[in-house]
């Protein structure tokens, strides 16, 4: 069965975006516009992403006007954007637009996925309804060296220490790189 995974970045305050919900921070970082191999799910042949992450993800590669740049990203991965509004998709790209409860979607995500993981690449409160959901088994962050003053939190929920199990700590390039196995809530 498919496992899903939230893998992002963070500052070290737990900001994934600015208050303008903008992911530049990140590409201020060294490294931050390149990952490194092996810190994000090369496995998953879904993605998931919120609307404001997808918006910006639009702006910021300019993919209405070049939707070519989405296959050099993208390519051979089917997208589901959650988003209550119609929202504009490149010419050739696998995307779907869901609304509704995460509860709802997942029998397609998992269809979608045939086994493989499916990625949640933010926002934080899309996560949390993963959470909410039951349905996030891992948590991968990279903390970056940088802090905002606020904007987007990385993940929006309580979540005690019985429910997360750390696999990994390293640092990667000016990163520390977390990764947690999440347990079922109690009951």
């Amino acid at each position: 069965m498919s496992r899903i995974v939230y893998d992002t970045a963070t500052t070290l305050n737990g900001w994934i975006a600015d208050e303008q919900d903008s992911l530049d921070w990140l590409f201020a970082v060294p490294g931050g516009d390149e990952p490194p191999e092996g810190t994000y799910p090369e496995s998953a042949t879904v993605l998931v992403m919120g609307s404001h992450t997808y918006e910006w993800v639009l702006r910021h590669e300019d993919l209405l006007t070049r939707p070519e740049r989405w296959q050099e990203w993208y390519a051979g991965k089917h997208t589901f954007v959650f988003s209550s509004r119609a929202l504009p998709i490149p010419d050739g790209a696998d995307i779907t637009l869901v609304s509704g409860p995460v509860a709802d979607a997942l029998p397609r995500l998992r269809a979608a996925a045939g086994g493989a993981d499916i990625w949640v690449m933010g926002g934080g409160d899309l996560a949390g309804q993963f959470l909410d959901a039951g349905a996030l088994d891992r948590i991968a962050v990279s903390v970056a060296p940088a802090a905002l003053p606020g904007g987007a939190p990385l993940l929006p929920r309580r979540v005690g220490p019985d429910r997360l199990r750390l696999v990994s700590a390293e640092a990667v390039g000016p990163f520390a790189r977390l990764v947690y196995e999440v347990g079922p809530a109690a009951e």
